[in-house]
């Protein structure tokens, strides 16, 4: 079999694995050999240890219509439009991704939580940006065949803003969040992407409600939130689930230094965690949070952050009615650079994933 005609077979793998990610639907159809190769675990391996990989960074971000001038009152009192945009932070191209099935045809519900496993997107949950009434629903996009499957709903009582992460290319958890009657949740979920498949994990100690939620170190962090009697009023501390031995560790009191919103916890590849605090990005190494960069003032007000390798990148804006601009700290040098973003995809940024394909 030669994948390419007159070819030998490492030459035509060296054509395929430079191929744009956004063609692989493209090459799947074209020939049953290409399909074989391309659905491999190794072709991908390939395109990462030669660095064809293609960065990604999958948002829910609001619309704009730059052929739109709006003033502040009138940006008010628009009920914002979600969509799904991909940004290559390597080249600062955007793209948007197709919206979901019919469901929600008013956009992505608010709120909705998403998370890369291996070369696929996994939307969950939310709130229907129409009726405002609370979702469980999960949605899988595939970057290999450019199509929507339904995933299992979740399972229990409908939540909202809980924290949610994968540290592999096959589960996904879920913790906290809240009930429909703003109850803070205890209970924490894993969904098994490939089989389709949740199943629950132990309780947590605590209820946390808007927490953070990071896979570091094979083990699965929740981070701050609140409980039911203490609307907004952020906790300093975090657990920690053992995937080895299926139990929540001890609760950590002082995992944050103050009590804030740990929406921008992410984890690192050099350090246990970066965050954003009082204008600092602050990075956790050996228990112990320091500060290493000062934000740039455009993007004081942040809206979501993520990191890769030895980059760091923000997306924010100066003030809550601007426009959005996106930053990319090199974490060696410590130097900021400002990326090009097209106006269309300036808007509010609700929640993220990074993938490399």
């Amino acid at each position: 079999m030669e994948l390419i005609p007159n070819l030998p077979n490492d030459v035509a793998r060296e054509c395929l694995i430079r191929v744009s990610y956004d063609q692989f639907a493209a090459l799947l159809s074209t020939c049953k050999w290409w399909k074989a190769e391309i659905e491999l675990p190794e072709f991908f391996h390939l395109r990462k240890a030669t660095c064809h990989g293609q960065k990604l960074v999958v948002m829910a971000q609001a619309r704009v219509d730059p052929d739109r001038k709006q003033g502040i009152l009138e940006k008010c009192s628009v009920k914002p439009v979600y969509g799904l945009s991909v940004l290559e932070p390597d080249t600062g191209n955007c793209v948007d991704l197709p919206q979901l099935p019919d469901q929600f045809p008013d956009g992505l519900p608010y709120f909705c939580q998403l998370v890369a496993v291996g070369y696929e997107l996994v939307v969950l949950g939310g709130l229907n940006p129409v009726t405002w009434e609370v979702s469980d629903s999960v949605f899988i996009f595939n970057f290999l065949t450019a199509k929507w499957r339904r995933g299992a709903d979740m399972p229990g009582v409908r939540r909202s803003l809980f924290g949610c992460d994968s540290g592999d290319d096959r589960i996904v958890y879920v913790a906290g969040g809240h009930d429909d009657e703003k109850n803070a949740l205890r209970s924490a979920l894993a969904y098994d992407v490939a089989k389709d498949e949740w199943v629950p994990l132990p309780d947590m100690a605590s209820g946390r409600d808007e927490c953070k939620a990071v896979f570091r170190r094979g083990k699965f962090h929740v981070v701050g939130g609140y409980g039911t009697d203490r609307q907004g009023l952020f906790e300093k501390s975090a657990e920690v689930f053992d995937i080895a031995t299926w139990q929540w560790d001890c609760v950590r009191d002082d995992f944050l230094e103050v009590s804030t919103c740990p929406r921008t916890c992410i984890g690192g590849d050099d350090v246990d965690m970066y965050m954003i605090c009082e204008g600092d990005v602050v990075a956790m190494k050996d228990a112990k949070w320091q500060a290493i960069a000062k934000l740039p003032a455009d993007v004081s007000k942040i809206a979501y952050m993520t990191t890769w390798q030895d980059k760091l990148l923000v997306i924010g804006s100066s003030r809550f009615d601007e426009p959005h601009n996106a930053y990319m700290l090199n974490l060696k040098k410590s130097e900021w650079k400002k990326l090009s973003i097209p106006e269309k995809y300036s808007g509010h940024v609700q929640s993220g994933c990074y993938l490399e394909i």
